[in-house]
C-alpha cells in the first residue's frame, strides 16, 4: 500500500482554490494555506482589496469552472447572479464605436467577487481530504539538503499557542498572488530568481454598486468602453448578484477618477458610453465608492529557469497579473487548473518533471491574453514597450475591425470569442475575417472616442 501524499496551497483566493480541487484527486491531503481571516459567506476581505472592484467571469471562464465544479454557474445563478450573453445583452463601445448586438453562445456569469470565492470556498472545504487554515503566514520553504527538492513550508500561526513551525509536503503550490514571495524563497535555496516582463500601466479605478431597475441600459445587463490614446479613460456597467449594477470607472497613466458624486458623473459623462452617466446620474448607489491601484502588469518567466526545485509550482497571479481593465485574471487562472489536471493524470508522468511542464503549458495559456493586455496597452505612446511592426499592424487591424463592427456581427462574434479566451489572437486574421474588416471599414469614419463632454480641469 502506497503512502499518504500531501500537498500545500500557499493562499485561498480563485487561484488558490482551483489549485487545490485539482491537487484533491491526486494527494491524500491538501492543506490550504491563508495569511487572513476568512469570512464566513459572501464578504470582502482585508487580505484581497480588490476583491470590492468590479469583476468579470469570462465565457471561456465560466465554463472551465463548471468543467471543474459541475453545475457551478447553474448555483450560482440559484443564489441571484444573473447569466449574461456577452454579446447580445451588453453595449459594447471598442473604440468609440457601437458594436451591433447579436445572440450568441458566450454566457457570462454576473457575479461579485465574494460570492464567486465564498462558492468555490464552499466547494473546496467540501472535497474529501481538504484542509483550509486561517490565518496562517507562509515564512519560508523547506528543502532537502541539497535543495533540489522543496519538502513543504515554514509558517507563522499567531495566537498564545501558535508560533512558528514547518508543515511537510510532497508538493507545495504558490498562489498567493502578485505579491508572491517565490522568488525570494528561490534565492534562499540557492536558485535564481525568474526574468519578468513588465508593463507600467497606472491604472487607477473605482467602483460603486448601484440597485438595478427594468429601464436602466435599455433593459440589457451591462455596458462597456475602452481606452483609448489620447482619451486614457474607460467604464464599465455589469449586471450582479441581489439586483444591482457595479460601475468601474478607470484611468491609465495617472488619470484618476474621481470619488465624489459630482466628479465621478462628470466623468462617467466623457466617455464614448452614455449608459455608463446614466447609472452613475440617475441609479441609487448601494455602496460607497471604492478606489484601487494598479501600477503595472508583471509576468514571470519561470519556464525560462534553467534550474527549479522539485515539488515546487507557482500559479495564477503569483505566475502573471494582468492589467484588470481586461478581466482575463480568473479566467486564466481557471485554464492554469485545467492544464495541472491534465498534467497529473496524464499516464505515469503525472508527476514527473511537473514543473518543467507545466511551466510551459501555462506559459502558452499565458501568451495570448498577455498578447492581448500588452499589445492594446501599447497602442498609448506613453507606455514601455516594444512596438513591433506585428504589435502596429495588430492595433490598426483591430481598430478597422472595431469600425467594421458597428454593422456586422459577425467581427463583433469574433472580436468578443477572442476577448473571452475561447479563439485564439490569431483567430482574428482568418482569410473570411479580413475580408470583412476590409469591406466594412472601407468608407466608414473612424472615430478615436473623442470624450463626449468637456470635464473639468480639476478631473483631467
Amino acid at each position: 500500500m502506497s503512502a499518504a501524499r500531501s500537498a500545500v496551497v500557499v493562499g485561498a483566493s480563485i487561484g488558490g482554490l482551483l489549485a487545490a480541487r485539482v491537487l484533491s484527486d491526486r494527494y491524500d491531503h491538501v492543506v490550504i494555506l491563508d495569511r487572513d481571516v476568512l469570512p464566513a459567506g459572501a464578504a470582502a476581505r482585508r487580505a484581497v482589496p480588490q476583491g470590492r472592484q468590479l469583476h468579470v467571469l469570462l465565457s471561456r471562464g465560466k465554463e472551465a469552472l463548471d468543467e471543474l465544479f459541475p453545475g457551478l454557474s447553474a448555483e450560482l445563478n440559484a443564489r441571484g447572479a444573473p447569466l449574461v450573453d456577452l454579446h447580445d445583452d451588453v453595449h459594447w463601445y471598442n473604440d468609440g464605436q457601437r458594436m451591433l448586438r447579436a445572440p450568441s453562445p458566450l454566457i457570462a456569469v454576473g457575479i461579485s467577487r465574494p460570492l464567486l470565492e465564498d462558492a468555490l470556498r464552499a466547494r473546496v472545504a467540501a472535497l474529501p481530504g481538504v484542509e483550509i487554515r486561517s490565518p496562517v503566514e507562509v515564512l519560508g520553504l523547506t528543502a532537502t539538503a541539497d535543495g533540489s527538492r522543496v519538502t513543504g513550508v515554514r509558517l507563522l500561526t499567531p495566537g498564545p499557542e501558535g508560533g512558528e513551525r514547518t508543515l511537510a509536503a510532497d508538493l507545495v503550490l504558490d498562489a498567493s498572488g502578485r505579491g508572491s514571495r517565490t522568488p525570494l524563497w528561490l534565492a534562499e535555496l540557492g536558485y535564481q530568481a525568474p526574468p519578468e516582463e513588465q508593463v507600467r500601466v497606472d491604472v487607477t479605478y473605482v467602483t460603486r454598486t448601484y440597485r438595478r431597475e427594468p429601464h436602466h441600459l435599455e433593459g440589457l445587463s451591462g455596458a462597456l468602453t475602452n481606452a483609448v490614446p489620447g482619451s486614457p479613460r474607460a467604464g464599465i456597467v455589469a449586471v450582479q448578484e441581489d439586483g444591482r449594477y457595479a460601475v468601474a470607472l478607470s484611468g491609465m497613466l495617472g488619470e484618476e477618477p474621481p470619488t465624489d458624486d459630482e466628479g465621478m458623473a462628470a466623468f462617467a459623462d466623457s466617455l464614448a458610453a452614455p449608459q455608463v452617466g446614466e447609472i452613475v446620474r440617475t441609479a441609487v448607489a448601494q455602496s460607497p465608492p471604492v478606489k484601487m491601484r494598479f501600477p503595472v502588469s508583471t509576468r514571470r518567466r519561470y519556464e525560462r529557469l534553467r534550474r527549479f526545485p522539485a515539488g515546487y509550482l507557482v500559479m495564477a497571479d503569483a505566475l502573471c497579473s494582468f492589467n484588470p481593465i481586461y478581466g482575463q485574471g480568473m479566467t486564466v487562472a481557471a485554464l492554469e487548473a485545467l492544464l495541472l489536471r491534465r498534467l497529473l493524470t496524464k499516464g505515469n508522468q503525472g508527476t514527473d518533471q511537473l514543473a518543467r511542464r507545466f511551466f510551459a503549458g501555462a506559459a502558452r495559456v499565458i501568451d495570448g491574453p498577455w498578447s492581448i493586455a500588452v499589445g492594446t496597452d501599447l497602442r498609448f505612446p506613453e507606455v514601455i514597450g516594444r512596438r513591433t511592426p506585428k504589435v502596429r499592424f495588430v492595433n490598426a487591424y483591430v481598430h478597422r475591425l472595431h469600425v467594421a463592427a458597428v454593422a456586422d456581427p459577425v467581427l463583433g462574434a469574433a472580436f468578443l470569442r477572442v476577448l473571452n479566451l475561447v479563439d485564439p489572437p490569431t483567430r482574428l486574421l482568418a482569410p473570411g475575417i479580413v475580408v470583412r474588416v476590409l469591406r466594412g471599414s472601407l468608407g466608414r469614419r473612424a472615430v478615436d472616442a473623442p470624450n463626449r463632454a468637456a470635464v473639468p480641469a480639476r478631473w483631467r
